[in-house]
């Protein structure tokens, strides 16, 4: 999708599964430590009864990151440059973890 810098599948433990665009070491290192937020918002939620983490996004000077958890731990993030559509990306990271969720 057009503002889309990276996308990755990660495992529990923050290892890259499947991995596409290009900045593969920063996709990968960054991927890790927003596994870690992710996994703290999961609890939080979890510990306030407030609900399941559906997404979550991060947004930055230079980028954004859409965050979605999948099941057994896994998880999927996409890289989005500044001028990404963040609308457009949540919708199709919604679609893609409906289909990875099937496939694991």
């Amino acid at each position: 999708m057009p503002g889309a810098e990276g996308a990755l599948l990660l495992d529990s433990e923050g290892e890259v599964v499947v991995q596409a665009g290009d900045g593969a070491f920063r996709h990968r290192l960054i991927g890790a430590y927003q596994g870690i937020a992710l996994a703290v918002a999961r609890r939080i939620g979890a510990r306030h009864g407030t609900g399941a983490v559906d997404s979550l996004v991060c947004r930055y000077s230079k980028a954004a990151l859409v965050l979605q958890p999948l099941k057994d731990g896994y998880y999927f993030v996409l890289a989005l440059s500044p001028h990404g559509r963040l609308a457009e990306a949540l919708r199709r990271s919604e679609s893609a973890r409906r289909r990875i969720d099937q496939e694991l």
